[in-house]
């Protein structure tokens, strides 16, 4: 067997923590699905109407992983830099065309977490009809807990919650997901087929706002965890 040769060393494989373990559980995709919480969705000027509408997603880096209880800094060319709390699904199983009745067998855990967002790029892309890329797929910006294996479970309700600089500015509970955990995973494995590492964000509550250098972030969901971020100045 020949060996590879890269012209540099390879980017490590971007991996988070699983509780109770030494092992790590390696990234292999993230998905975040968009406008899942109705008093978000009009917060955003977006409403959704489930009867004629289905989930939607956007995809970001695996290595804009960044392990809870990071400081990090403030982005670049941002003036608007949001917080969004969410209930992150590990997928444990290779699955395609996912029936939504067997959606639990494709689960190994959950986690917290916060998709960090340049929000004036964002909006100013989508209002413009362009990809939200340099709004959402900015570096540091996956926040993420140590998963907590569940294998088989499906989360169905909780609170979860988020505090800047110890004032709560996101409390919602899980059972409000426009899409629930079955149904996101039924309708992704549509488009893609998932795979073992695959994380997905369900979306964020009603209450996103803005950070500034020095913000502590502390986010949790019921019967998940915590998550936590210090927001760092931005890069010289």
């Amino acid at each position: 067997m020949t060996n590879t040769t890269y012209l540099w060393a390879p980017t490590p494989t971007p991996s988070v923590a699983v509780q109770g373990s030494a092992q790590r559980l390696p990234v292999h995709r993230l998905f975040f699905v968009g406008r899942n919480y109705h008093a978000h969705a009009l917060e955003m000027g977006k409403p959704v109407d489930k009867s004629v509408e289905r989930p939607f997603y956007f995809t970001k880096s695996p290595h804009t992983i960044t392990a809870s209880g990071a400081t990090t800094p403030y982005p670049a060319q941002t003036h608007n830099y949001h917080f969004e709390m969410e209930l992150v699904v590990a997928i444990g199983k290779a699955g395609f065309r996912i029936a939504a009745e067997d959606a639990h067998e494709y689960i190994y855990g959950y986690a917290c977490g916060l998709d960090m967002t340049r929000r004036d790029l964002q909006l100013a892309a989508r209002d413009k009809g362009r990809p939200w890329d340099l709004g959402k797929d900015v570096e540091h910006s996956s926040v993420c807990s140590a998963i907590v294996p569940m294998p088989g479970t499906v989360i169905e309700s909780g609170a979860i919650e988020l505090a800047v600089n110890g004032q709560v500015k996101q409390h919602s509970d899980v059972s409000r997901l426009i899409w629930n955990i079955r149904e996101v995973i039924a309708d992704l494995s549509l488009f893609y087929g998932l795979q073992p590492g695959d994380l997905i964000y369900t979306g964020t509550p009603e209450g996103v706002g803005a950070v500034v250098p020095g913000d502590h972030l502390v986010g949790h969901v019921q019967g998940v965890g915590e998550v936590t971020l210090t927001v760092g100045p931005a890069r010289a």
